[in-house]
């Protein structure tokens, strides 16, 4: 260490100096993970004051190796001097740097500029003011929680220190109805000497040799399976998207997760909801971040909650001022950066969607696709089944991509947000009640009389159900503006239609920025439905726009989906 890092250093990092008297022994433990202090009783009886859990038996104090303990020991040392075990030199003089370079790192957090941008050519796209200071954030604590409410861009800040850092290979652990958003938003704000990065999307549970790229993508539910490959494939960069699926500890997910982020240099987390019923589970979060960083789980429930083994946070505020002033959550919400929203956001999210049940129900659509090439029917009995075929190949898609959609519902529900969800088909909304029927959600599908319709509504603004499953045939004359977010399970070929369900929300007497989710699969009707309505896959910009595309919506919904028709008709022809 410099002359001058040293004396930027506070004294309780300094070299603390072995003179005089020698009260103990410090030691790591190679299994635990721990160090050890043997000793007289003066010393181990003031580790364990100074260290919650490290109680053990008489003359012994054991502590994690975390890098804010580190620095404490080191202070310790300096009252009660102790002889550091021959082999383990090194390792404490490689942790004590660690824990140096922390201080000075937080240290220089407080001088950084306030907001930050992504280095031109690495990131496609302009950060609004409030992501800018994530950004920052972010770049400032390498080891972290992004915890923002929905809806406010954690993935493009994500991406955008991805971007400045240039820390890769890195890996995304995603839920697994995010995994397609993830690769195409990677591809899409990425870029690598002016290319988009190469993306690696890992599949199975077996480990096997994976292809030279920038980003691997995994979901959840396959990290078991990778739990000893993953710490060994050499990543720099872990981001952990909706970090709540590792809110309770002792599972095989939990597990590789742990060991994952351990052998990373960066780790973020990402999720509007960290904690879901219990105060407690923030410490299973950031423990996944930075090992026991908040003490061992003993300590922290009965220094933190309401006693030993208690899952209740005491005082909630002042826990979430602690992790602020650590660096390890920054929260926004809506009403926070309120003025630098628009009154509409519309985005367009990428989902997947069932392949099998997709191809079984398009294959009566398909025997319809060739009467139409080969019976050559007159001008009326053409228009009938042109209209078979695009509802048959509408239906096909909603169906097959509706439990994805479910999942993506579900996940708005649990983050408190008020949803109205819109579908075309009877069979797609009947999946929703069956998938969502946790959430008792009211229903206005057109089935309903108009007792019943009134009797949904009102549920919904009087706060009994959170969810209202609505026809996009139905939505006229509604006012839910008690909602904060509209979805599109299945899309429209009319921008009329979409703009008009919107405004079931964006109504007299809404005070929020509404968020507007165009939930698209990879096959059927989506693409050319989407383009139709003038929604450019992205993100970002979607995230951030306002604009109903101002085109005569009957004809231009007639044109769209005939010309749609011919290209399924073309497709098919070549086959």
């Amino acid at each position: 260490m410099t002359e001058e890092e040293n004396r930027r250093l506070p004294a309780y990092m300094r070299d603390a100096v072995q003179t005089g008297h020698v009260y103990g022994t410090l030691s790591y433990n190679r299994r635990s993970k721990c160090w050890t202090i043997k000793g007289e009783p003066c010393v181990t009886e003031m580790a364990k004051r100074l260290f919650p859990g490290s109680e053990r038996k008489r003359g012994e104090a054991r502590f994690t190796a975390n890098r804010r303990i580190i620095g404490e020991v080191n202070w310790l040392m300096m009252r009660y001097p102790l002889e550091i075990a021959a082999r383990d030199r090194a390792l404490w003089e490689k942790s004590l740097a660690a824990a140096r370079e922390h201080v000075l790192r937080r240290e220089a957090a407080q001088k950084l500029p306030l907001r930050s941008s992504p280095p031109e050519g690495a990131f496609e796209g302009t950060l609004r003011e409030f992501q800018k200071e994530g950004l920052s954030f972010l770049l400032a604590n390498e080891r972290t929680l992004l915890a923002d409410e929905m809806g406010l861009g954690k993935t493009v800040q994500a991406l955008a220190c991805l971007a400045a850092t240039g820390d890769m290979p890195a890996l995304l652990v995603v839920p697994p109805h995010l995994m397609r958003n993830w690769e195409a938003e990677t591809a899409r704000f990425l870029r690598i000497d002016g290319k988009a990065p190469r993306v690696c999307v890992i599949r199975g549970l077996k480990p096997y040799a994976l292809p030279e790229a920038d980003v691997y993508i995994i979901h959840y539910l396959l990290l078991r399976g990778w739990k000893q490959a993953l710490p060994q494939m050499g990543f720099r960069t872990v981001i952990f998207d909706e970090i709540q699926e590792l809110r309770h500890a002792g599972t095989e997910k939990y597990s590789a997760a742990s060991l994952l982020a351990e052998s990373c240099e960066r780790v973020i987390g990402l999720s509007g909801t960290p904690i879901y019923n219990r105060g407690a589970e923030i410490w299973n979060v950031i423990n996944i971040l930075d090992f026991h960083c908040l003490g061992d789980w003993e300590s922290f429930t009965r220094e933190w909650c309401d006693g030993y083994g208690n899952h209740i946070v005491r005082d909630p505020a002042l826990l979430g001022g602690h992790l602020r002033r650590e660096g390890l959550i920054l929260r926004r919400t809506k009403q926070e950066v309120l003025s630098e929203l628009p009154p509409k956001r519309k985005l367009v999210q990428e989902i997947d969607a069932d392949d099998r049940v997709y191809r079984e129900l398009m294959r009566p659509v398909i025997e319809m696709l060739g009467s139409l090439q080969t019976l050559h029917p007159d001008a009326r009995e053409r228009a009938l089944l042109e209209e078979r075929i695009s509802t048959g190949e509408r239906q096909a898609t909603g169906v097959a991509k509706a439990p994805f959609v479910a999942a993506f519902v579900r996940a708005l529900l649990d983050s408190d947000e008020k949803v109205l969800l819109f579908a075309h088909h009877h069979a797609v909304m009947d999946i929703y009640k069956k998938e969502l029927a946790a959430y008792k959600p009211s229903f206005i599908t057109g089935r309903e009389s108009t007792a019943q319709k009134e009797a949904s509504v009102l549920s919904f603004m009087e706060g009994r159900t959170n969810l209202c499953v609505i026809s996009l045939r139905s939505a006229a004359g509604l006012n839910l503006q008690r909602a904060s977010c509209v979805v599109f399970g299945e899309l429209d070929w009319s921008p009329a239609v979409h703009s008009q369900a919107e405004d079931r929300a964006h109504r007299m007497g809404q005070q929020d920025s509404i968020l507007c989710y165009y939930l698209v699969a990879p096959q059927g009707s989506d693409r050319d439905m989407q383009d139709a309505l003038g929604l450019k896959v992205s993100q970002f910009v979607q995230l951030m726009g306002d604009r109903t595309p101002d085109m005569d919506s009957m004809q231009h919904a007639q044109r769209a989906a005939k010309m749609h028709i011919e290209r399924m008709l073309a497709q098919y022809t070549q086959k």
